[in-house]
């Protein structure tokens, strides 16, 4: 039993209960003949998930500044854009309505860096390292470190809808268009996240994953976010705007807000949404296990 007493102190010093926990499933057979019962994947993956969504509440900063800051720029371009309703053609509803979905897109942007942040420190300070001793399987380190990102999401989802509604704003499609417009922000949120751990794991350091956040920033303003796109009169920006996924994920859930039950935004809503998240998770994916192979 010596050696299973041994390495667990030293992964619980660096990485919390869930690397001492998976430590000492991998090493109590080898000193008192016994073996184990290895985790399942639920189990890796809710212990990776606990440890990152107890650290995200431990940093406030990472749930306040994501919520307040996309609503402090929909205060902004809900009063200063409001002439924008005067354009023929401009949907008959108040800016503060069409301008709602935004935050939810600007938000889902910060959870891919926080994500992609926290992703890289734990490389750096050594907890990848000491994982890859572990039975933890790349897909669950993956996934349960996401985890702390999808808890960011749904909170902040559900500030963004009710301050709308607080400050006026109506849901063309209803309660359920409430519940539906919720589930793809979080998706959304995830998809990308899943980039923001795709940098990490590539590039191996915080600092690069918040450099390509003014990147993806400058996506939403290249974007139907302040136009529909058939009023955008310059031509190159329309023409941006029209092959930027952004817009669709923007429509998709502006069209549950001041239309209603839009099946063709939904679709491109939804579409683009789940292709981001499989895109960036499968190359995600391919990124921890060679991350974990050179560890």
């Amino acid at each position: 039993m010596s050696s299973s007493a041994g390495a667990q102190p030293a992964l619980a010093g660096a990485g919390g209960s869930a690397g001492a926990g998976f430590a000492g499933a991998g090493s109590g057979g080898a000193g008192s003949g016994l073996r184990l019962a290895e985790p399942s994947l639920f189990q890796q993956v809710a212990a990776i998930a606990r440890r990152s969504v107890m650290r995200t509440f431990r940093q406030r900063a990472l749930l306040v500044f994501p919520l307040v800051f996309p609503l402090i720029l929909f205060a902004i371009n809900g009063s200063a854009l409001s002439a924008a309703r005067k354009i023929h053609g401009f949907p008959d509803v108040s800016y503060r309505d069409f301008a709602l979905a935004v935050p939810f897109i600007q938000g889902a942007l910060f959870v891919a860096v926080s994500a992609g942040t926290d992703l890289a420190r734990d490389i750096q300070s050594g907890f990848f390292d000491r994982l890859a001793l572990t039975p933890l399987r790349g897909s669950a380190l993956l996934a349960g470190q996401l985890g702390g990102a999808v808890v960011v999401a749904c909170v902040q989802s559900l500030v963004y809808l009710l301050v709308g509604i607080a400050t006026g704003v109506g849901i063309a499609s209803g309660f359920g268009g409430a519940l539906v417009l919720l589930a793809l922000s979080i998706l959304i949120a995830f998809g990308f996240a899943g980039l923001g751990a795709l940098i990490a794991l590539r590039l191996g350091t915080g600092e690069a994953v918040q450099g390509f956040f003014p990147l993806l920033f400058v996506t939403v303003f290249l974007s139907s976010s302040s136009l529909p796109r058939n009023l955008i009169k310059t031509d190159w920006f329309k023409e941006v705007a029209t092959y930027n996924p952004v817009s669709y994920l923007i429509e998709g859930i502006r069209s549950l807000i001041i239309t209603g039950w839009d099946g063709q935004a939904l679709a491109l809503g939804f579409g683009f949404a789940l292709a981001l998240s499989v895109l960036t998770l499968s190359f995600a994916g391919a990124a921890m296990k060679n991350r974990l192979v050179r560890t």
